[in-house]
């Protein structure tokens, strides 16, 4: 160690020389990269079919290997604004309900045998049915391929597992921050009102039925409306006269496709806050809407937001994250679509107390960029680093047949690669610094914070624009109730008084203040098998408590009709509202009030059916009860639980069982279905009427 100004470190227990480590090792800024290589479009062959599909068809003999994808002008832009997801189910079911021939199951177990796949789905503003197989099992693939786009079944099963996955999908939509944010900001741009913004319900749900699916599909499912490419170890010539061949039988023929919905203008500028109380940082969206892909500025659009917040040399990254610490991560993005605008968007995760100092900064860094040039650095690395993440989308003959296949279905002219590529490269300082000043507009910028408005460090308020708080509860499906008229509204009360008379009188039911009962409930295997007693214990109009013992311990909850409590093995508190609506529901349908519905001014007796009783309230609790023609009680009673996590449940309890208590007829065993399959079987081993229970006994906590 000659030289005196070496030193020495230890590193990892292995001690270095730091000014050699120095002298060997290069800076990250002398590494040169290559020239991307010029981009070379292969030669697709492409034709029309007789029935009017059209083919475009790449060869590539490196792999034995044929894949395929189908564009269909459709998606979910043209949802019925009652039945949104209805194109989203169709684009599901289309490949696992099956064909006329054989069940998605089926098709399933032949495609892994081949080791070969069939897939569809329905996105915004396409549907796509694609496949991929081995060279020698081709044909056989392109069958099950041609039928499934040609004679789909949307068996009703399948259906139903796509509406229950969708349901407990919305369930849990509020859970992740980030997805919130998302969501609700796109909304906010384009409009909760368009088919651009609006977010799939329970209720809109609920309402798709089988013969929506195939409306749908026969609308938008025909040759002359499919583009269809394939790229693998063929023969143009002799694929093409397998595919004429394959889809001469199909000759469906409808009107042209109208064309999409266009996006509404400028959405209006504010601050939006969603209060999310579980969480300890902010994450925060703020822009406005972006552009098309062909806008004549979105090269320099790119380039600018890449240089204002995309990767960690970005500006946004070093200073709001770097330099101060406000940031977990923050980005800026200009988003652009073939067919309408993208979003402008600037968004990030803070520590809630630097909310306001987080969004006021990456404001500030905004407005830099419409102030003044951005170095000769940052423009050379931007333009660069957009090539680059842009000829990813031509780096395999997959990948570059089905974005010249997009570029086809959007009407975007042949030669739309290359004007890019010289456009981005073009791209001056000026450039910039004029499409941040026409193109950013700070005056219409929508600021959204997703967190917790009590751990801010300064009110939102503090951005200089009055605050509006968005409400993100998730709507509960109403059940659709048949329709009433006078004649059928007095129907139902009829039939009603009958069935009090068949349980005892209408006398001694109005006469009940309380009810006592000890039920014993086994839940089915597929509900996890447990045993439970429960005692249940109710005094008119409104007071209701539970208290249950099941195997991991004891559950206790009260109701005074306006609040209540619950307890738990780990421990107690006032009742989530979550909980008090499931317990609402309860008491709407407990048994002697239901029985005296005609006697509530809230409620309504209709007749739904030959021998069907329809009652709801304003509250929008529903419950259709079957009677049983031959002893006149209720058989049956059909209604939506709410679940305290998870979509509602299609529940039945079916009544196999009476008992006689001081004169009235109630039920002794109830079998429980959820979704059409068993879920419970309840036994009432004690029952009492009128044993003169107070509130305040029910009142008291275990």
């Amino acid at each position: 160690m000659k030289n005196p100004g070496t030193a020495v470190n230890l590193v990892g227990g292995v001690f270095i020389l730091a000014a050699a480590l120095t002298a060997q090792t290069p800076s990250y800024k002398l590494l040169h990269y290559p020239a991307l290589p010029e981009l070379k479009l292969p030669h697709i062959e492409s034709f029309t079919l007789p029935n009017g599909m059209q083919l475009y068809l790449l060869e590539n003999h490196e792999l034995p290997l044929v894949r395929g994808v189908a564009l269909v002008r459709t998606g979910n832009l043209f949802d019925p604004p009652e039945k949104v997801g209805l194109a989203t189910i169709t684009g599901e079911v289309l490949r696992t309900g099956g064909t006329k021939s054989k069940t998605g199951d089926q098709l399933d177990e032949q495609l892994e045998n081949l080791a070969a796949s069939v897939e569809t789905n329905i996105g915004e503003s396409y549907g796509t049915a694609s496949f991929s197989a081995l060279k020698e099992n081709t044909d056989e693939v392109l069958g099950v391929f041609k039928e499934v786009l040609t004679h789909p079944e949307f068996r009703q099963e399948k259906i139903d597992l796509s509406k229950d996955q969708i349901r407990s999908g919305i369930s849990r939509r509020n859970d992740d921050p980030g997805g919130i944010a998302a969501r609700e900001f796109a909304s906010l741009l384009y409009g909760k009102d368009t088919p651009y913004g609006w977010n799939i319900e329970y209720a809109t749900v609920d309402r798709i039925q089988r013969a929506d699916l195939i409306d749908f599909y026969d609308r938008y499912f025909f040759p002359a409306n499919i583009m269809l490419a394939a790229t693998g170890d063929f023969s143009a010539p002799e694929l093409r006269a397998k595919l004429e061949k394959l889809f001469a039988d199909w000759t469906v023929r409808k009107p042209k496709v109208p064309p999409f919905p266009p996006v509404r203008k400028e959405a209006e500028p504010g601050v939006f806050l969603v209060t999310k109380t579980d969480v300890t940082q902010t994450t925060f969206r703020l822009g406005h809407l972006g552009s098309t892909l062909d806008d004549k500025d979105y090269p320099a659009l790119q380039v600018m937001a890449d240089i204002l917040g995309s990767g960690f040399q970005s500006r946004l990254m070093q200073t709001v994250r770097t330099k101060l610490g406000y940031a977990y991560e923050i980005s800026a993005n200009w988003g652009a679509n073939f067919d309408h605008p993208g979003l402008f968007e600037i968004g990030g995760s803070t520590k809630s107390a630097n909310t306001v100092d987080a969004i006021k900064v990456s404001e500030q860094e905004l407005e830099k960029m419409r102030t003044s040039e951005v170095t000769p650095d940052e423009l050379e690395t931007a333009k660069q680093a957009v090539m680059n993440s842009f000829v990813f989308n031509f780096d395999t003959p997959v990948k570059t047949l089905n974005r010249l296949l997009l570029y086809k279905y959007f009407d975007y002219p042949d030669d739309f690669l290359f004007r890019y590529q010289k456009a981005v490269a073009a791209v001056t300082r000026a450039d910039v610094l004029r499409v941040a000043k026409e193109r950013v507009n700070p005056k219409v910028l929508t600021v959204l914070a997703v967190g917790n408005p009590k751990d801010f460090g300064k009110p939102l308020s503090a951005l200089g624009m009055p605050v509006k708080e968005l409400d993100i509860s998730i709507p509960e499906p109403k059940k659709e109730t048949s329709q009433a008229s006078a004649e059928t509204l007095a129907a139902g009360k009829l039939l009603l008084q009958k069935v009090q008379e068949a349980s005892g009188g209408a006398g001694k039911l109005a006469a009940i203040k309380d009810v006592s009962q000890h039920q014993q409930m086994q839940v089915a295997p597929t509900g996890g098998g447990l045993k439970a007693d429960q005692w249940n214990r109710w005094i008119a109009p409104g007071t209701f408590r539970q208290d249950a013992k099941y195997p991991f311990g004891n559950v206790a909850v009260y109701f005074n009709g306006k609040s209540g409590w619950i307890v738990t093995p780990q421990g107690g508190g006032d009742l989530p509202p979550a909980q008090q609506k499931q317990v609402e529901g309860e008491l709407f349908r407990l048994y002697i009030p239901l029985l005296l519905s005609d006697r509530n001014p809230d409620r309504k007796v209709n007749l739904a059916g030959d021998g069907v009783l329809e009652i709801s309230d304003s509250s929008g609790n529903s419950v259709r009860i079957t009677i049983d023609p031959k002893t006149g009680l209720p058989a049956k009673e059909e209604y939506q639980t709410l679940q305290s996590q998870g979509p509602p449940t299609a529940t039945t309890q079916e009544f196999t069982a009476f008992h006689t208590v001081n004169g009235v007829q109630l039920p002794a065993k109830i079998a429980i279905l959820q979704n059409g399959k068993p879920f419970a079987e309840v036994t009432v081993a004690d029952a009492a009427i009128n044993a003169g229970l107070k509130p305040e006994e029910l009142s008291k906590k275990p």
